[in-house]
């Protein structure tokens, strides 16, 4: 699948990587700028095959609603809502932006990428019970989380999760939250989908099975990028005013390609992941929500364990896990040589000093990728008491990169989050990392715009259509609850979940 025709070898935009971060800011930019032209190049034959891909994508809609890792408890006991509180906002900036694209006619079909999936914490064990209590009040007064319910009725708690409280011990102290306006976001069909229409444009042209091999930036500051053609081994060369390295676990290492000083001592620890599938249509039929508890001790974010509903490709799914791995490729369809490929003089420190601070990670992925299948359905069990071993089988998901980056205390520090990292002249960005990555999309191309493009960003031209495509741009919707309850409303009729 190749749109050559417009092929410019002096584009003003190069994306490299076809997954929901390059479709996101490819059509911002087309929005915001028509005659910009834009090349965009994938290795693999189709779009969004990697992170963006459902099955190989942990964050279907994180909206903070229900992952306890973005809501940690203090040491005075207290609990930290603050990161929870952007997460929101920012999904909601991403809801916006979708609703506009409704309306401009690029999404056609709302049900295609997003379905309204209610979003449920659940703890068991009193000292959690506590937190999860703690954890609703910090939350219930912001205007974000005001339809939050709590609650440790177990006759409720059936209702809301049957597969959940079905067989589990009666004297067990158990509680839940609930966020009815949750939703199921599919990724893989939405990217398409913006491609789709990008590829209609003048001066766009998309290019798959091209792999870059090098980027220079030039005396003019252009980027001389070179190309190779995994199947015909053809080479080409473009030259580009701005480059945006949106290729997932296959970022760091152009990002280290490019030279750029931003770039130094950045290095990346990969992740990998293996869901359990339900094969059972009727045990899916009883589930409909996400279900989502508190992380092992030591467990990277993208592994806190969910009982997941998703619709992939119109078909109702069940998901558990992630059950976290660990292999040296930072793509799934990568290379065995990625990591040690990764080391650099600048980064070898900061990653020694990671190793050494984070000894609890590692003895939970050495355990993980050691458990039977036994073990599995063990953890299972804890989310779903009465599941049959004959109703599940693995499904592997995709590698995450998590960032390492320099830190003048400790030597090292392992980021959970997305960094993006760009050149001061602007001409170059990336973004490394993973969790919450593809919910928060919209919120990072933004502040990326405004980093690389500093002079249009600030125009009223670009200010006003901020503000056509995201309503609530400029505004905070975690301190005003009338724009919250309004905006929320609008987009819930356009993307059809009210």
């Amino acid at each position: 699948m190749n749109s050559n025709a417009n092929t410019d070898s002096s584009p003003d935009v190069l994306l490299i990587g076809a997954g929901i971060m390059s479709a996101t800011l490819g059509i911002l930019l087309k929005e915001l700028q028509s005659d910009t032209t834009i090349q965009l190049v994938e290795r693999l034959e189709v779009p969004a095959a990697e992170s963006t891909e459902a099955w190989n994508n942990a964050g279907t809609g994180h909206a903070a609603f229900c992952e306890l890792n973005y809501t940690p408890e203090k040491p005075d006991g207290s609990v930290d809502a603050s990161k929870a509180v952007k997460i929101a906002e920012s999904f909601e900036m991403s809801r916006q932006f979708w609703s506009f694209l409704v309306d401009q006619g690029v999404l056609k079909s709302p049900p295609s990428f997003i379905r309204r999936t209610p979003h449920l914490s659940f703890v068991w064990g009193e000292k959690n019970v506590e937190y999860l209590k703690k954890r609703y009040d910090a939350m219930k007064v912001v205007p974000l989380f005001a339809d939050m319910k709590f609650s440790t009725d177990r006759a409720e708690l059936k209702e809301w999760m049957p597969l959940v409280m079905e067989g589990r011990d009666e004297s067990q102290p158990v509680a839940a939250t609930r966020m009815e306006i949750g939703t199921d976001v599919n990724f893989g069909s939405l990217t398409r989908a913006i491609l789709d229409q990008l590829q209609t444009m003048e001066g766009v042209s998309l290019h798959y099975s091209e792999e870059v091999t090098g980027l220079h930036q030039e005396q003019d500051k252009r980027w001389r990028v070179d190309i190779h053609n995994r199947k015909s081994g053809q080479k080409r060369t473009v030259r580009a005013k701005f480059v945006f390295i949106g290729a997932g676990g296959g970022s760091l290492h152009l990002l280290q390609k490019s030279g750029i000083p931003e770039g130094k001592g950045f290095g990346g620890f990969p992740v990998s992941g293996i869901w359990l599938k339900c094969t059972n249509p009727a045990v899916i039929e009883k589930h409909s929500t996400k279900v989502y508890g508190k992380a092992s001790v030591g467990a990277p974010p993208m592994s806190v364990p969910h009982l997941d509903t998703r619709v992939i490709d119109g078909k109702k799914e069940l998901l558990f896990g992630p059950y976290a791995g660990f292999s040296t490729r930072f793509l799934k369809q990568g290379s065995l040589l990625d990591l040690p490929f990764s080391i650099r003089p600048s980064n070898i420190l900061p990653m020694m000093a990671v190793g050494k601070d984070n000894i609890p990670l590692t003895m939970y992925l050495v355990n993980q990728v050691r458990q039977s299948p036994d073990d599995r359905m063990e953890a299972l069990h804890e989310y779903y008491p009465e599941a049959k071993k004959e109703d599940w089988k693995l499904e592997v998901a995709g590698q995450r990169v998590q960032v390492i980056k320099k830190d003048p205390k400790k030597g090292g520090v392992l980021e959970f989050g997305t960094e993006v990292v760009s050149a001061a002249d602007g001409s170059l960005a990336a973004l490394l990392g993973a969790s919450p990555g593809a919910s928060t999309t919209l919120s990072i191309m933004v502040t990326l715009l405004e980093k690389c493009y500093k002079t249009e960003f600030n125009s009223p031209e670009w200010q006003a259509k901020l503000r056509e495509m995201i309503p609530s741009f400029g505004q905070s919707l975690a301190t005003d609850a009338a724009l919250c309850e309004r905006i929320r409303k609008e987009t819930g009729e356009k993307l059809q979940l009210n």
